[in-house]
Protein backbone atom coordinates (compact mmCIF):
# COMPACT_ATOMS: atom_id res chain seq x y z
CA UNK A 1 0.00 0.00 0.00
CA UNK A 2 1.02 3.78 -0.72
CA UNK A 3 -0.67 7.00 0.23
CA UNK A 4 -2.00 7.01 -3.27
CA UNK A 5 -3.99 3.86 -2.96
CA UNK A 6 -5.14 5.04 0.33
CA UNK A 7 -6.17 8.06 -0.38
CA UNK A 8 -8.37 6.56 -3.26
CA UNK A 9 -10.08 4.88 -1.05
CA UNK A 10 -10.87 6.75 1.46
CA UNK A 11 -10.78 10.36 0.76
CA UNK A 12 -13.60 10.34 -1.59
CA UNK A 13 -16.09 12.78 -3.09
CA UNK A 14 -19.56 12.42 -1.33
CA UNK A 15 -22.82 14.07 -1.86
CA UNK A 16 -24.86 13.88 1.43
CA UNK A 17 -25.20 11.01 4.33
CA UNK A 18 -23.15 7.97 2.78
CA UNK A 19 -25.66 5.46 4.32
CA UNK A 20 -28.83 6.48 2.64
CA UNK A 21 -26.62 7.31 -0.46
CA UNK A 22 -25.49 4.06 -0.24
CA UNK A 23 -28.90 2.71 0.07
CA UNK A 24 -29.94 4.40 -2.79
CA UNK A 25 -26.69 3.13 -4.82
CA UNK A 26 -27.50 -0.57 -4.25
CA UNK A 27 -31.20 0.23 -5.04
CA UNK A 28 -30.00 2.04 -8.54
CA UNK A 29 -28.00 -1.25 -9.49
CA UNK A 30 -30.87 -3.65 -7.90
CA UNK A 31 -33.56 -1.86 -10.78
CA UNK A 32 -30.60 -2.12 -13.18
CA UNK A 33 -31.02 -5.77 -13.53
CA UNK A 34 -34.38 -5.91 -14.71
CA UNK A 35 -36.60 -3.83 -17.05
CA UNK A 36 -39.04 -1.70 -16.96
CA UNK A 37 -40.82 0.58 -13.85
CA UNK A 38 -40.55 -0.67 -10.25
CA UNK A 39 -43.42 -2.25 -9.11
CA UNK A 40 -41.74 -3.72 -5.27
CA UNK A 41 -38.61 -2.19 -3.65
CA UNK A 42 -37.00 -4.49 -0.64
CA UNK A 43 -34.19 -3.19 1.56
CA UNK A 44 -31.95 -5.94 4.46
CA UNK A 45 -29.90 -3.74 6.35
CA UNK A 46 -27.55 -3.71 9.22
CA UNK A 47 -29.12 -1.83 12.50
CA UNK A 48 -25.91 0.73 12.23
CA UNK A 49 -27.15 1.46 8.58
CA UNK A 50 -30.37 1.65 9.29
CA UNK A 51 -29.67 4.07 12.44
CA UNK A 52 -27.64 6.27 10.13
CA UNK A 53 -30.50 6.78 7.60
CA UNK A 54 -32.96 7.27 10.16
CA UNK A 55 -33.46 11.09 10.47
CA UNK A 56 -30.87 12.60 8.29
CA UNK A 57 -31.61 14.87 5.08
CA UNK A 58 -31.43 13.76 1.31
CA UNK A 59 -30.03 16.55 -1.03
CA UNK A 60 -32.17 17.83 -4.01
CA UNK A 61 -35.07 15.88 -2.57
CA UNK A 62 -36.95 19.08 -1.23
CA UNK A 63 -36.29 18.33 2.24
CA UNK A 64 -36.76 14.83 2.26
CA UNK A 65 -35.05 12.39 5.01
CA UNK A 66 -35.26 8.70 6.01
CA UNK A 67 -34.36 5.12 4.26
CA UNK A 68 -37.66 5.05 3.06
CA UNK A 69 -36.96 7.77 0.62
CA UNK A 70 -33.28 7.43 0.13
CA UNK A 71 -34.69 3.44 -1.18
CA UNK A 72 -37.27 4.29 -3.67
CA UNK A 73 -34.95 7.36 -4.99
CA UNK A 74 -32.42 4.80 -5.87
CA UNK A 75 -35.54 2.32 -7.45
CA UNK A 76 -35.84 4.99 -9.51
CA UNK A 77 -32.60 6.24 -10.95
CA UNK A 78 -30.78 4.80 -13.88
CA UNK A 79 -27.18 5.93 -13.46
CA UNK A 80 -25.48 3.69 -10.46
CA UNK A 81 -21.43 5.77 -11.26
CA UNK A 82 -21.96 8.36 -9.48
CA UNK A 83 -22.17 6.21 -6.39
CA UNK A 84 -21.95 8.19 -3.38
CA UNK A 85 -23.07 11.29 -5.41
CA UNK A 86 -25.90 9.91 -6.34
CA UNK A 87 -28.41 12.13 -5.11
CA UNK A 88 -26.92 14.63 -7.83
CA UNK A 89 -29.16 13.31 -10.43
CA UNK A 90 -32.20 13.67 -8.84
CA UNK A 91 -34.89 15.31 -11.21
CA UNK A 92 -38.67 16.54 -10.19
CA UNK A 93 -40.00 12.86 -11.95
CA UNK A 94 -37.50 11.30 -10.13
CA UNK A 95 -38.81 12.26 -6.77
CA UNK A 96 -42.70 12.21 -8.33
CA UNK A 97 -41.84 8.40 -9.05
CA UNK A 98 -40.43 7.33 -5.84
CA UNK A 99 -43.57 9.26 -3.79
CA UNK A 100 -46.15 7.25 -6.00
CA UNK A 101 -43.99 3.91 -5.31
CA UNK A 102 -44.24 5.18 -1.42
CA UNK A 103 -47.90 6.05 -1.69
CA UNK A 104 -48.38 2.25 -2.52
CA UNK A 105 -46.72 0.91 0.21
CA UNK A 106 -44.21 -0.72 -2.23
CA UNK A 107 -41.22 0.39 -0.59
CA UNK A 108 -40.52 -2.33 2.37
CA UNK A 109 -37.51 -1.77 5.35
CA UNK A 110 -35.90 -4.93 7.43
CA UNK A 111 -33.33 -4.81 10.05
CA UNK A 112 -31.05 -7.89 10.44
CA UNK A 113 -29.66 -6.95 14.07
CA UNK A 114 -27.34 -9.98 13.68
CA UNK A 115 -25.24 -8.65 11.17
CA UNK A 116 -22.63 -6.23 12.62
CA UNK A 117 -20.78 -5.23 9.86
CA UNK A 118 -22.31 -2.71 6.88
CA UNK A 119 -25.07 -5.12 5.29
CA UNK A 120 -26.97 -3.38 2.60
CA UNK A 121 -29.16 -5.97 0.86
CA UNK A 122 -31.76 -4.76 -1.85
CA UNK A 123 -34.45 -6.79 -4.39
CA UNK A 124 -36.51 -4.42 -6.72
CA UNK A 125 -39.16 -6.06 -8.81
CA UNK A 126 -39.71 -4.33 -12.05
CA UNK A 127 -41.87 -5.20 -14.93
CA UNK A 128 -39.13 -7.13 -16.45
CA UNK A 129 -37.24 -8.97 -13.55
CA UNK A 130 -36.19 -8.79 -10.10
CA UNK A 131 -32.78 -7.24 -9.97
CA UNK A 132 -30.49 -7.71 -6.09
CA UNK A 133 -27.48 -6.10 -5.21
CA UNK A 134 -25.60 -6.70 -2.02
CA UNK A 135 -23.28 -4.21 -0.27
CA UNK A 136 -21.30 -5.60 2.51
CA UNK A 137 -18.60 -4.33 4.83
CA UNK A 138 -18.02 -0.65 3.05
CA UNK A 139 -20.16 1.83 1.16
CA UNK A 140 -19.89 1.20 -2.25
CA UNK A 141 -18.70 -2.98 -2.52
CA UNK A 142 -20.51 -4.90 -4.00
CA UNK A 143 -20.28 -8.80 -3.07
CA UNK A 144 -23.02 -10.02 -5.03
CA UNK A 145 -25.49 -9.05 -7.97
CA UNK A 146 -28.82 -11.20 -9.26
CA UNK A 147 -31.07 -11.32 -12.14
CA UNK A 148 -33.89 -13.40 -11.23
CA UNK A 149 -32.18 -15.12 -8.89
CA UNK A 150 -29.23 -16.14 -10.91
CA UNK A 151 -25.74 -14.55 -10.23
CA UNK A 152 -24.46 -12.18 -12.76
CA UNK A 153 -20.45 -10.96 -12.81
CA UNK A 154 -19.86 -8.06 -10.60
CA UNK A 155 -18.65 -5.50 -14.09
CA UNK A 156 -19.31 -2.54 -11.76
CA UNK A 157 -16.40 0.21 -11.56
CA UNK A 158 -17.52 1.06 -8.72
CA UNK A 159 -18.05 -1.70 -6.54
CA UNK A 160 -14.81 -1.88 -4.99
CA UNK A 161 -12.61 0.96 -5.39
CA UNK A 162 -9.51 0.69 -4.65
CA UNK A 163 -10.14 -2.52 -2.26
CA UNK A 164 -11.03 -0.27 0.23
CA UNK A 165 -11.39 -2.89 3.21
CA UNK A 166 -7.94 -4.23 2.53
CA UNK A 167 -6.27 -0.88 2.63
CA UNK A 168 -8.70 -0.04 5.92
CA UNK A 169 -7.71 -2.92 7.79
CA UNK A 170 -3.71 -2.30 6.68
CA UNK A 171 -3.93 1.09 8.26
CA UNK A 172 -5.41 0.07 10.83
CA UNK A 173 -2.82 -2.71 11.79
CA UNK A 174 0.32 0.01 11.68
CA UNK A 175 1.89 1.00 14.29
CA UNK A 176 2.13 4.63 14.65
CA UNK A 177 5.47 4.92 13.72
CA UNK A 178 4.59 3.30 10.41
CA UNK A 179 2.07 6.14 9.97
CA UNK A 180 3.63 8.48 10.49
CA UNK A 181 6.63 7.35 7.93
CA UNK A 182 3.83 7.09 5.31
CA UNK A 183 2.58 10.14 6.22
CA UNK A 184 5.61 11.57 5.21
CA UNK A 185 5.33 9.68 1.68
CA UNK A 186 3.10 12.38 -0.07
CA UNK A 187 3.45 13.00 -3.63
CA UNK A 188 3.06 15.97 -5.13
CA UNK A 189 -0.63 14.53 -6.56
CA UNK A 190 -1.30 12.99 -3.32
CA UNK A 191 -1.09 17.11 -1.97
CA UNK A 192 -3.48 17.94 -4.57
CA UNK A 193 -5.85 15.36 -3.86
CA UNK A 194 -5.67 16.90 0.04
CA UNK A 195 -6.21 20.25 -1.07
CA UNK A 196 -9.19 19.58 -3.03
CA UNK A 197 -10.89 18.06 -0.17
CA UNK A 198 -9.97 20.75 2.38
CA UNK A 199 -11.64 23.07 -0.51
CA UNK A 200 -14.83 21.47 -0.83
CA UNK A 201 -15.25 20.82 2.98
CA UNK A 202 -14.32 24.16 3.67
CA UNK A 203 -16.85 25.44 1.10
CA UNK A 204 -19.75 23.43 2.84
CA UNK A 205 -18.68 24.87 6.22
CA UNK A 206 -18.67 28.25 5.58
CA UNK A 207 -21.53 28.28 3.32
CA UNK A 208 -23.72 26.81 6.41
CA UNK A 209 -22.70 29.16 8.31
CA UNK A 210 -26.37 30.73 8.36
CA UNK A 211 -27.69 27.73 9.77
CA UNK A 212 -26.85 28.49 13.15
CA UNK A 213 -27.46 30.99 14.90
CA UNK A 214 -26.36 34.51 13.91
CA UNK A 215 -22.78 35.29 15.80
CA UNK A 216 -22.70 31.70 16.69
CA UNK A 217 -19.33 31.26 14.30
CA UNK A 218 -17.56 34.37 14.29
CA UNK A 219 -15.28 35.75 11.73
CA UNK A 220 -11.99 34.82 10.89
CA UNK A 221 -10.17 37.14 13.34
CA UNK A 222 -11.73 35.23 16.35
CA UNK A 223 -10.21 32.63 18.80
CA UNK A 224 -9.17 30.00 16.65
CA UNK A 225 -10.23 27.63 19.61
CA UNK A 226 -13.47 29.48 19.64
CA UNK A 227 -14.37 29.80 15.69
CA UNK A 228 -12.59 26.31 14.27
CA UNK A 229 -14.81 24.22 16.30
CA UNK A 230 -17.87 25.82 15.40
CA UNK A 231 -17.20 26.12 11.81
CA UNK A 232 -16.84 22.75 11.72
CA UNK A 233 -20.43 22.19 13.26
CA UNK A 234 -21.60 24.81 10.31
CA UNK A 235 -20.51 22.05 7.83
CA UNK A 236 -21.83 18.90 9.67
CA UNK A 237 -25.19 20.66 10.08
CA UNK A 238 -25.31 21.50 6.67
CA UNK A 239 -24.22 17.69 5.36
CA UNK A 240 -26.86 16.29 8.03
CA UNK A 241 -29.66 18.36 6.39
CA UNK A 242 -29.62 17.74 3.04
CA UNK A 243 -27.24 20.70 1.69
CA UNK A 244 -26.23 19.57 -1.82
CA UNK A 245 -22.91 20.20 -2.02
CA UNK A 246 -19.92 17.51 -2.09
CA UNK A 247 -17.49 16.96 0.06
CA UNK A 248 -15.07 14.67 0.59
CA UNK A 249 -15.34 11.85 3.06
CA UNK A 250 -12.75 9.87 5.25
CA UNK A 251 -13.06 6.57 6.29
CA UNK A 252 -16.65 6.78 4.80
CA UNK A 253 -17.64 9.20 6.37
CA UNK A 254 -18.30 13.21 5.24
CA UNK A 255 -18.85 13.95 8.68
CA UNK A 256 -15.48 12.60 9.94
CA UNK A 257 -13.88 14.41 6.38
CA UNK A 258 -14.98 17.76 7.30
CA UNK A 259 -14.01 17.60 11.02
CA UNK A 260 -10.52 16.43 10.20
CA UNK A 261 -10.12 19.00 7.31
CA UNK A 262 -11.56 22.17 8.15
CA UNK A 263 -9.53 21.33 12.03
CA UNK A 264 -6.27 20.40 10.94
CA UNK A 265 -6.13 23.29 7.53
CA UNK A 266 -7.59 25.87 9.41
CA UNK A 267 -5.21 25.53 12.56
CA UNK A 268 -2.57 25.45 10.97
CA UNK A 269 -2.80 28.25 8.54
CA UNK A 270 -4.03 30.32 11.95
CA UNK A 271 -0.45 29.33 12.92
CA UNK A 272 1.47 30.50 10.03
CA UNK A 273 2.60 27.04 9.52
CA UNK A 274 3.67 26.64 5.56
CA UNK A 275 1.13 24.57 3.10
CA UNK A 276 3.42 21.35 2.92
CA UNK A 277 4.24 20.89 6.81
CA UNK A 278 -0.05 21.00 7.15
CA UNK A 279 -0.66 18.76 4.05
CA UNK A 280 1.79 16.27 6.14
CA UNK A 281 0.29 16.86 9.53
CA UNK A 282 -3.38 16.22 7.40
CA UNK A 283 -2.30 13.19 6.14
CA UNK A 284 -1.12 11.83 9.17
CA UNK A 285 -4.59 13.20 10.98
CA UNK A 286 -6.43 11.32 7.96
CA UNK A 287 -4.30 8.10 8.31
CA UNK A 288 -4.82 7.70 12.68
CA UNK A 289 -8.43 8.66 11.63
CA UNK A 290 -9.14 5.55 9.53
CA UNK A 291 -7.02 3.53 11.86
CA UNK A 292 -9.31 4.08 14.51
CA UNK A 293 -12.52 3.59 12.33
CA UNK A 294 -10.66 -0.01 11.78
CA UNK A 295 -10.73 -0.42 15.39
CA UNK A 296 -14.33 0.72 16.10
CA UNK A 297 -16.10 -0.72 12.89
CA UNK A 298 -17.19 1.08 10.15
CA UNK A 299 -20.12 2.09 11.70
CA UNK A 300 -20.12 1.71 14.81
CA UNK A 301 -21.72 2.41 18.83
CA UNK A 302 -19.51 4.87 19.70
CA UNK A 303 -19.21 8.40 17.58
CA UNK A 304 -17.00 8.56 14.97
CA UNK A 305 -16.91 12.18 14.65
CA UNK A 306 -15.65 12.88 17.51
CA UNK A 307 -13.64 9.70 18.68
CA UNK A 308 -12.07 8.79 15.39
CA UNK A 309 -12.29 12.18 13.92
CA UNK A 310 -11.39 13.77 17.16
CA UNK A 311 -8.20 11.29 17.67
CA UNK A 312 -6.90 11.67 14.23
CA UNK A 313 -6.73 15.86 14.58
CA UNK A 314 -5.21 15.53 18.32
CA UNK A 315 -2.33 12.99 16.99
CA UNK A 316 -2.27 15.47 13.77
CA UNK A 317 -1.49 18.69 15.78
CA UNK A 318 0.79 17.35 17.54
CA UNK A 319 2.54 16.56 14.73
CA UNK A 320 1.74 20.20 13.23
CA UNK A 321 3.22 21.58 16.93
CA UNK A 322 6.86 19.78 16.29
CA UNK A 323 5.86 17.42 18.77
CA UNK A 324 7.33 13.64 19.11
CA UNK A 325 5.47 10.40 19.05
CA UNK A 326 5.69 9.68 22.58
CA UNK A 327 3.33 12.71 22.95
CA UNK A 328 1.16 11.73 19.93
CA UNK A 329 0.70 8.41 22.47
CA UNK A 330 -0.38 11.18 25.20
CA UNK A 331 -2.68 12.86 22.67
CA UNK A 332 -4.44 9.60 22.03
CA UNK A 333 -4.84 8.73 25.38
CA UNK A 334 -6.79 12.41 26.66
CA UNK A 335 -8.79 11.37 23.41
CA UNK A 336 -9.97 8.00 24.61
CA UNK A 337 -9.80 8.58 28.38
CA UNK A 338 -12.23 11.94 27.74
CA UNK A 339 -14.24 11.04 24.90
CA UNK A 340 -14.94 7.36 24.68
CA UNK A 341 -18.50 6.07 25.32
CA UNK A 342 -20.21 9.35 23.56
CA UNK A 343 -22.57 7.30 21.59
CA UNK A 344 -23.58 6.98 17.89
CA UNK A 345 -27.39 7.76 18.04
CA UNK A 346 -27.79 7.89 14.23
CA UNK A 347 -26.82 10.59 11.36
CA UNK A 348 -29.09 13.48 12.02
CA UNK A 349 -28.29 17.64 12.70
CA UNK A 350 -27.69 16.50 16.34
CA UNK A 351 -24.03 15.28 14.74
CA UNK A 352 -23.07 18.59 14.49
CA UNK A 353 -22.54 18.87 18.59
CA UNK A 354 -20.62 15.79 18.84
CA UNK A 355 -18.38 16.98 15.98
CA UNK A 356 -17.95 20.41 17.64
CA UNK A 357 -17.10 17.97 20.62
CA UNK A 358 -14.75 16.15 18.98
CA UNK A 359 -12.58 19.22 17.52
CA UNK A 360 -12.67 21.24 20.95
CA UNK A 361 -11.58 17.85 22.67
CA UNK A 362 -8.82 17.54 20.13
CA UNK A 363 -6.85 20.77 20.78
CA UNK A 364 -7.34 20.59 24.10
CA UNK A 365 -5.62 16.74 24.21
CA UNK A 366 -3.12 18.01 21.62
CA UNK A 367 -2.18 21.59 23.73
CA UNK A 368 -1.62 19.19 27.22
CA UNK A 369 0.18 16.39 24.93
CA UNK A 370 2.78 19.18 23.34
CA UNK A 371 3.62 20.35 27.26
CA UNK A 372 3.55 16.48 28.32
CA UNK A 373 1.06 15.71 29.73
CA UNK A 374 -0.94 12.36 29.03
CA UNK A 375 -3.96 10.15 31.30
CA UNK A 376 -2.17 7.52 32.93
CA UNK A 377 -2.24 3.84 31.51
CA UNK A 378 -3.83 3.12 35.24
CA UNK A 379 -7.13 4.94 34.42
CA UNK A 380 -9.49 3.48 33.14
CA UNK A 381 -9.87 1.86 29.36
CA UNK A 382 -6.19 4.27 29.04
CA UNK A 383 -3.45 1.46 27.31
CA UNK A 384 0.46 1.49 28.38
CA UNK A 385 0.50 3.24 24.28
CA UNK A 386 -1.46 4.77 21.93
CA UNK A 387 -2.22 1.76 19.97
CA UNK A 388 -3.38 0.04 23.17
CA UNK A 389 -5.94 2.66 23.86
CA UNK A 390 -6.90 2.29 20.40
CA UNK A 391 -7.53 -1.57 21.08
CA UNK A 392 -9.07 -1.02 24.15
CA UNK A 393 -11.18 1.89 22.18
CA UNK A 394 -12.37 -0.76 19.41
CA UNK A 395 -13.18 -3.65 22.70
CA UNK A 396 -15.67 -1.20 24.20
CA UNK A 397 -17.62 0.21 20.82
CA UNK A 398 -17.26 -3.62 19.44
CA UNK A 399 -18.45 -5.59 22.02
CA UNK A 400 -19.02 -3.60 25.27
CA UNK A 401 -21.74 -1.73 23.77
CA UNK A 402 -23.66 -3.90 21.73
CA UNK A 403 -26.73 -3.50 24.40
CA UNK A 404 -26.36 0.25 23.45
CA UNK A 405 -27.04 -0.02 20.02
CA UNK A 406 -30.17 -2.41 20.49
CA UNK A 407 -31.75 0.36 22.79
CA UNK A 408 -30.98 3.21 20.43
CA UNK A 409 -32.56 1.14 17.61
CA UNK A 410 -35.33 0.35 19.90
CA UNK A 411 -35.93 4.12 20.90
CA UNK A 412 -35.91 4.87 16.91
CA UNK A 413 -38.35 2.22 15.59
CA UNK A 414 -40.66 3.31 18.74
CA UNK A 415 -40.20 7.20 17.54
CA UNK A 416 -40.90 6.44 13.87
CA UNK A 417 -43.85 3.96 14.79
CA UNK A 418 -45.57 6.72 16.71
CA UNK A 419 -44.79 9.49 13.91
Amino acid sequence: MNLTDYLAAEWRPALGCTEPAAVAYAACVAAGQGQGEPRMVRLVLDARTYKNCHAVGIPNSGQKTGVLWALALGAVLTDPSPALQIFQTLTPEALARAARLLDRGAVHVEVDASRTELFIDCTVACEGGVGRALLEREHTRLTRLEIDGVAQPLLIPEANPGGTNSIREQVGNLALADLLALAGTLTEADRTRLREGVSLNLAMAEHCVGLLPPGFVPGADADPWLRIPRLVSAGVLGRMSGVPLTVMSLAGSGNKGITVAVAMALWGRQAGHPEARIEESLALACLLTTATTYRLGTLSAICGASNAAGIGIAAGLVKLGGGTAAQMDLAIHNMVGNLAGLICDGAKIGCAMKAMTGVEAAFRAADLALAGFGIPASDGIVGASGEASLVNLGRLAQRGMGGTDTEILDIMQAKLGSA
